[in-house]
């Protein structure tokens, strides 16, 4: 009797720690992706009419080349062997053909999956691989406010590019992978045959045919914490300085202000933030830096955390009140304001960032952090 041939259960693609976390969330609510392991439980067993044992997730990690990140994800990646998850690791950037060989190593695993989950749609790296799929079923998770665009984009049409990139002027690789961005947006878009869904904790409204679970932080409530709240107020960085949105000297400005009048002690850095920019912000606003080694919402779980966590419009804002839910700790969030932003900013980066602080704060029932603009 032949042996029976293995499923291939489901595969993510991810290429940050947010969208491992997040696939671990989406895990810990889809009991047949990753077998019980830590306490012995024996696997999941086959669907009807399937042969084989289930396999457990296969996580496969298309590295980014920021040190903080990597370091980051080395640490999720943990995690996520811990849970009894496969992880795979490539380093696909920085070396001439990284991609062509990444892509020619993993076809074999596409092309037999069941159920692929992507992180980051706008990812280069994730719309040249997924012609090599054919699997069934497409679950997205939270790329952080990217979700948010990722689902407009599907609704309206368009090219799947970042809004904070979307300003700028086409170059001959952007053309080039014009392609490959089509393709993956008819592919991720909900069709008759196959099902795409939408695993999420932002305020995204999928379009007609997309099925919606909401992320309510369940994995990372039950397996950290509650944290030790401390008096006092926490800081969030952001990235916007470095992607060219908002003015350095702005952002000095208000983070000085925002310390002074709040009696903020600790910056939580950003994984994208630069050394200088921070070391800056050390020497002139006397905050203490700090580099969180896993994405913020497992380092604000597992404490010790700030009564008041004051933060700019980003992710956190949507997803710390989950992850933090019934701890006491209070959020508040600060607008960016319209002359704080660079003349290189996208036209739709006010409005973009406008848009996530107006819903955190309606959704959440968040504090306005009140900061006058700095003169």
């Amino acid at each position: 009797m032949p042996t029976p041939t293995p499923r291939t259960g489901a595969v993510a693609l991810v290429e940050s720690p947010v969208q491992l976390l997040n696939v671990l969330e989406w895990a810990h609510v889809h009991p047949p992706a990753i077998p019980a392991a830590r306490d012995g439980a024996a696997p999941v067993s086959p669907a009807p009419g399937q042969t084989g044992p289930a396999t457990p997730l296969t996580v496969v990690v298309l590295s980014p080349s920021d040190p903080t990140s990597r370091g980051q994800l080395r640490r999720m990646a943990e995690l996520a062997r811990d849970e009894g998850a496969v992880v795979r690791w490539y380093d696909s950037r920085g070396e001439r053909g990284g991609l062509l060989r990444t892509a020619l190593s993993l076809a074999p695993l596409l092309l037999r999956v069941r159920h692929l989950v992507i992180g980051d749609p706008f990812s280069r790296l994730v719309q040249v691989m997924l012609p090599l799929c054919r699997a069934k079923e497409l679950t997205v998770v939270d790329d952080g406010t990217a979700t948010m665009e990722f689902t407009e984009i599907l609704t309206k049409g368009g090219r799947l590019v970042r809004w904070h990139r979307s300003g700028r002027r086409r170059s001959p690789v952007d053309a080039a992978f014009g392609l490959f961005a089509s393709a993956a947006r008819r592919r991720l878009t909900p069709r008759k045959r196959g099902r795409v869904e939408l695993f999420s904790a932002m305020p995204a409204t999928p379009p007609p045919g997309m099925a919606l679970r909401t992320n309510r932080f369940a994995w990372t409530r039950s397996r950290f914490g509650p944290p030790h709240v401390l008096d006092g107020t926490d800081l969030i960085g952001t990235s916007l300085v470095e992607t060219g949105v908002v003015d350095p000297e702005r952002y000095f400005a208000v983070v000085a202000s925002l310390a002074t009048r709040h009696g903020a002690k600790r910056y939580f850095a950003h994984r994208r933030e630069a050394a200088d920019k921070l070391h800056r912000l050390a020497t002139e606003t006397g905050l203490e830096i700090v580099r969180p080694d896993l994405p913020l919402e497992l380092v604000a779980r597992r404490g010790p955390i700030g009564r008041t966590v004051l933060s700019f419009p980003s992710t956190v804002v949507h997803t710390l009140p989950l992850a933090l839910a019934g701890t006491g700790v209070d959020i508040a969030v600060c607008d960016i304001d319209q002359e704080w932003l660079t003349a290189a900013a996208s036209p739709r980066a006010h409005t973009f960032l406008t848009d996530i602080t107006t819903s955190a704060r309606s959704l959440h029932n968040l504090n306005d952090a009140d900061d006058p603009s700095p003169v």
